[in-house]
């Protein structure tokens, strides 16, 4: 019921962080879209302008320099690991994931998240600082017809019904990674104090394909031409439902784990 008030934004507005005076509650966005260090060059409409080099075995000082400021994190990754990406270990490039023409090692974006999940989450459970963490599962797309670049769209007007869709083999594979991992880290945290949650939320969002922005990433994209071809969004999400779903959870799941 308060106004927030915005304290910190990065240049390009995608870092925030807000204070609640009166609850002296202060709430962090931080965008790190692989949590590892990453040179990245792509526009606001996700067109690279060259590969992505990302750097498997170093985490992204972004948020690991400011992670003993939080009593509770929420991490999440997942779909960027898809992306072409060259991949660096030691110093050294080892290879590269969907990276065409370039004499190099082709490897998996499995091999890429698992290694950075491991990472991730053995800094959490061994940084000897126990905030209350949350491991949140890869959330799906619902394109149809296309991908993002190649004029999917999802215009669906309500949920699916249970059974009426099927998890897509590629949020399998994340969100089978997630589990592994998440069940590792889980037991090196318990021994180390620390609590680490998994905030499952994949196979509810897959019921949802109505929840995204669609053509709607832009404002009013039809008003010069209603029949103007606009990129769609079917990977984000925008209205009422399956956010505020996600945030029912996290807060039961924070009380409960309080007591």
């Amino acid at each position: 019921v308060e106004q927030a008030v915005e304290v910190y934004h990065d240049e390009q507005y995608k870092s925030k962080r807000w204070h609640f005076p009166s609850h002296n509650f202060t709430l962090s966005v931080i965008w790190s879209p692989f949590l590892l260090k990453a040179d990245i060059f792509e526009d606001i409409n996700g067109v690279s302008s060259a590969e992505t080099q990302l750097h498997l075995d170093k985490l992204d000082k972004t948020w690991t320099d400011q992670y003993e400021n939080f009593d509770y994190v929420v991490i999440a990754g997942g779909k960027w690991f898809l992306k072409t990406a060259i991949y660096h270990e030691n110093g050294t490039v080892t290879g590269c994931h969907s990276c065409l023409g370039k004499n190099l090692t082709e490897m998996s974006f499995e091999y890429a998240y698992r290694r950075a999940l491991k990472l991730i989450l053995d800094f959490m459970m061994g940084s000897g600082w126990k905030a209350f963490v949350f491991l949140r599962t890869t959330t799906p797309d619902h394109f149809e017809n296309g991908e993002w670049f190649s004029g999917g769209t999802c215009n669906r007007t309500g949920p699916f019904k249970e059974g009426e869709v099927d998890i897509k083999d590629v949020d399998a594979e994340l969100r089978g990674i997630e589990m592994d991992e998440f069940e590792k880290a889980s037991i090196v945290g318990a021994e180390n104090g620390v609590t680490l949650k998994l905030l499952d939320t994949t196979r509810m969002s897959m019921l949802r394909p109505d929840g995204h922005p669609g053509p709607y990433r832009q404002f009013q994209p039809f008003a010069k031409d209603k029949n103007a071809k606009v990129q769609n969004d079917c990977l984000h999400w925008c209205l009422p439902g399956p956010i505020d779903s996600w945030n029912d959870i996290l807060m039961e799941m924070v009380i409960r784990g309080a007591h």
